[in-house]
This record gives C-alpha cells, sequence and structure tokens, in this order.
C-alpha cells in the first residue's frame, strides 16, 4: 500500500472512530404501561420518570432510545404490547402495574425489568423475596394485603350506617386475581358487621350492571380496588357511584379529582423517578436481582367535601384534620 493512501485509510478510520462510540452508547429501554396513553394522571407519572432520567443523563434520541406501549387495562393488549416490546431488543424494561409486568416476564427471563405500581411481586410469581428479588425484576410496590380492611374501616368512618360493601375489581388485572386484598377485607368486614360482596368484573358493561345490581339494596358502600383496569375505568366507576349514591373508598387521589368521595393510598407519581435511578442503575452495571424490591411509605387521604354533601354525609372532624386534601 502507497503511503498517501496508507494516510487516508488512517484518517478515515479515525473520523468514523467517534460515530462508532456514539452509536455504541445509545442503549434502548422499552416501557410498557398499563394503563391508557390517553390518560394524563398516567402521562404525567411517566413525564416525572423521563425527566429524572434526564437529570441522569440519559436523554431520549440522544444515548437513549426510548419505546411506549400502551395496554388500557386491557388483558388482550398486554402480551402482544410486551412481545412487540421484546422485539425492539431493549437494553431494560419498565413495567406499570402487575399485569403489564406478568406480561414482560412472560417475554423474557433475561431483560432487566424495572415495575411499579404492583401488588403482591412475590405472590405473583415476579420475585422471589423483596430484599434481594433475585432473577431479572425489582420495583416498587403498590399496598400491603391488610389495605383491604384498612379502606373497609374508613368507609365506615364516613359512612356508620351501611351494611353492605361491595370490592369491585378485575380478575383479570387485579393482583392474585383480587385475592390479595379480599382477605383482609373479609377479616374487617366480620369485625365490623358489614356483608362483604365480592364485585368481579371484566369490561364496562360488567361495571355498569355489578354496580346497578349491588347498589339495589341498601345501605351499601363501595370499594375499588387498585388495578390497570379500574383505574383505567374510573371515570365510569365514580359516575355511577355517585348515580346511584353509593359512599366510595378509593386507592388514589386522582378519583377524588373527578368526584370520588374518599381516597386513600400512596403517591403513585413518587415512585416514577426512584425506577428511573433503577433504570440508571442498571444501565450502568447493576443487576435488577441485586436491587432490593422498595416498599411505598407516603400515604394520602383525600376527602371530597362536594361529593360529601351530595351524598348527605357529615365528614367526622377527625377525619378532616387528618386529610392531605380536602376538595371543596
Amino acid at each position: 500500500m502507497r503511503r498517501r493512501d496508507f494516510i487516508t485509510l488512517l484518517g478515515s478510520a479515525a473520523a468514523a472512530w467517534p460515530l462508532a462510540a456514539r452509536a455504541q452508547k445509545e442503549r434502548r429501554l422499552g416501557i410498557l404501561m398499563g394503563f391508557s396513553a390517553n390518560d394524563a394522571d398516567a402521562q404525567a407519572r411517566l413525564a416525572a420518570f423521563r425527566h429524572k432520567l434526564a437529570e441522569l443523563g440519559w436523554t431520549d434520541s440522544k444515548n437513549i432510545r426510548i419505546e411506549e406501549r400502551w395496554a388500557s387495562g386491557n388483558l388482550e393488549q398486554m402480551q402482544p404490547s410486551a412481545a412487540d416490546l421484546i422485539a425492539t431488543s431493549p437494553d431494560a424494561l419498565l413495567g406499570v402495574t402487575v399485569a403489564a409486568v406478568q406480561a414482560l416476564h412472560r417475554e423474557t427471563g433475561t431483560i432487566p425489568i424495572v415495575f411499579t405500581q404492583v401488588s403482591d411481586p412475590i405472590g405473583s410469581g415476579l420475585i422471589e423475596n423483596l430484599a434481594r428479588p433475585g432473577g431479572n425484576i425489582t420495583g416498587f410496590t403498590n399496598f400491603e394485603a391488610s389495605m383491604g380492611g384498612k379502606w373497609l374501616e374508613l368507609l365506615k368512618e364516613i359512612a356508620p350506617g351501611i351494611k353492605r360493601a361491595g370490592f369491585l375489581f378485575n380478575p383479570g388485572t387485579a393482583a392474585g386475581g383480587g385475592a390479595f386484598y379480599l382477605s383482609s377485607f373479609n377479616s374487617a368486614a366480620a369485625s365490623l358487621a358489614i356483608e362483604p360482596v365480592a364485585l368481579p368484573v371484566r369490561d364496562d358493561a360488567e361495571i355498569t350492571q355489578s354496580i346497578d345490581v349491588f347498589a339495589r339494596q341498601a345501605p351499601s358502600g363501595l370499594m375499588v380496588m387498585p388495578d390497570a383496569f379500574t383505574l383505567v375505568h374510573r371515570d365510569r366507576i365514580v359516575g355511577l357511584a355517585t348515580q346511584y349514591r353509593l359512599p366510595a373508598v378509593y386507592p388514589f387521589r386522582f378519583f377524588g379529582q373527578i368526584g370520588g368521595l374518599l381516597c386513600y393510598g400512596i403517591d403513585a407519581m413518587e415512585q416514577f423517578p426512584k425506577a428511573a435511578a433503577y433504570i440508571d442503575r442498571i444501565l450502568k452495571g447493576a443487576k435488577a436481582g441485586d436491587l432490593p424490591v422498595q416498599q411505598s411509605s407516603k400515604f394520602e387521604l383525600v376527602v371530597n367535601l362536594k361529593t360529601a354533601k351530595a351524598l348527605g354525609l357529615a365528614i367526622p372532624g377527625t377525619m378532616l384534620a387528618r386529610a392531605d386534601e380536602v376538595i371543596e
């Protein structure tokens, strides 16, 4: 090879090297949301996740490529969406809701998965234990099983005259098919002399039919289980509870913002920046199975006085005093 050709070749290789290095640095992240893409609250939580990622140095379309899929609380969409994400060859995955993470888990046992808003990750077969999850999954949990009883106690406190309590959930998307919370719900019902009624629903029509039949026997109250399906259909559920004048307790504050009477649950927004920090650690070499699953410590109590007035309920002063937000 002539000296001039050698120098030209060397210069071309040197010029190309930075481009190749930059290309190698781009990582891929797949996100499966159990909610609808037009859900403003879910979009806000995802925006908080992206913002934290950017703070940690990961910017979409620069050094990381982020693919999103939204399953709208629909089991039939979960698995195809999960398979579609795996086909993009991600370096890590974020799964939101237990049904979404289970769908991802069925597709891969090696790609690291970080979850948020998941109840009973051990019973759902996702991890071995909280301190050392093992495998390829870790994340941030929703609630403990005892919350079924706590929600009923709050319902009784705000509507002391009720004799029956219905627990609305979708067996396909709720933790343990709903059983995770039903045990403490049934135990609390027995101690409070309340008839417990499980209300499994699987589609929009069943929500209407189930609440319609349940509300015919007064005095009754309603509780809503935290699962992807009930969150996606929260407008209908809150609307029907209002229509049938059912005092109701919900798991997240955004139910109260659309007219829900009482909400008690974790601050879901809090989990997403923490999940971004876990993704950052994984992309830098940490193993998901070595990162402990974290439980939420921040809970919110939201009371909607406007709805209480419409139902003719007087909110106890002790409840108002400990409420984090009172909607008037």
